[in-house]
């Protein structure tokens, strides 16, 4: 009896084991990485035999305009819209000037007391000089003593100095009124150049702040776009002003253009635009190179874009 209960646990022992065995197999092939196939989207072709790659995020040709108020403020009125295009000093957007409209409305009330003091001192000084005329107009002098003759000289000189300090502060008055003039203008925020608004970031009613990184608009010359590339700085001295370059829509390498060439940065500086974040932190260095493209009716492109760019740059290790 003993035996048999050996034999059959011997055999459930083996059978346990297997399974537990097969069980490790199937968990271990789960864990294994899949094999990578061919990408989702495939890479462009290199245009040239010798090639630079850079990535780069179209612009505004120009580059783009972070519109910005004067002063933080509440926003009154916003004059334009998205794709609206703009002629120079074409106004954007006002800001509240109630603050200066009551100082205004004051320093009027100032000149109004300017003028009146000014038509005062006028009548007193003609009065003054009507007595000192009638005066010296006295043949005898007997009749007139030189004390009273001085005393109303100097009558006539104050009336004189009081009229010319109440010309005086009316002409304050008037400066006064054109510095707030000027203030109250400065509060209508207006283009700097003629372009198209491709971004609105403020409504009518919304507080505008001055903080750089939260323009109230961006301004942005449309019908022409350029590329911003940045080139790896273990690269730039492959980099020439004037190289050929081709330009490839990110995610769609179908969509080609040729780039023209319009200047290099001569600064490099740290990438930041791998993702279009400002606030993304990475260790490359980049040299940027500015191309420019005439914008296509289709397929569209939209200024934010990322692009693939290759650069026709022969090997470092060549002679140029």
């Amino acid at each position: 009896m003993f035996s048999k209960i050996l034999r059959y646990g011997t055999v459930v022992a083996a059978i346990a084991g297997i399974y537990l065995m097969v069980q490790a197999l199937q968990a271990q092939t789960k864990n294994q990485p899949v094999l990578g196939g061919d990408p989702p989207v495939m890479p462009p072709a290199k245009p040239f035999k010798q090639s630079v790659a850079a990535t780069g995020i179209l612009e505004a040709l120009s580059e783009n305009v972070a519109i910005g108020v004067p002063l933080p403020g509440l926003v009154t009125e916003v004059m334009v819209k998205v794709n609206d295009r703009v002629k120079k000093n074409q106004p954007l957007m006002k800001l509240d000037d109630r603050d200066l409209l009551a100082e205004q409305l004051s320093n009027k009330a100032q000149q109004e007391i300017s003028r009146a003091q000014i038509t005062v001192s006028e009548a007193q000084l003609a009065k003054l000089e009507s007595q000192l005329q009638r005066l010296n107009s006295i043949t005898d002098s007997r009749a007139v003593s030189q004390d009273e003759l001085e005393n109303r000289r100097q009558d006539v000189a104050v009336s004189q100095a009081q009229l010319a300090a109440a010309k005086a502060q009316l002409a304050a008055a008037e400066t006064a009124m054109e510095r707030i003039n000027l203030l109250i203008e400065r509060l209508t925020v207006r283009a700097p150049r003629e372009g198209t608004i491709i971004q609105v970031n403020v409504r009518a009613g919304e507080y505008a702040a001055t903080s750089p990184k939260s323009p109230a608009m961006i301004l942005g010359e449309t019908e022409r776009l350029q590329v911003r590339a940045d080139i790896d700085e273990q690269n730039a001295t492959r980099i020439r002003a004037g190289q050929a370059a081709f330009g490839y829509l990110k995610g769609d390498p179908t969509i080609t253009f040729p780039l023209e060439f319009i200047r290099i940065e001569p600064y490099v500086i740290p990438k930041v635009s791998l993702t279009g974040s400002s606030t993304e932190r990475v260790d490359t260095r980049v040299l940027q190179i500015i191309y420019s493209l005439d914008r296509p009716k289709d397929p569209p492109l939209y200024v934010g874009q990322q692009v693939d760019v290759f650069i026709e740059a022969p090997d470092r290790h060549r002679k140029q």
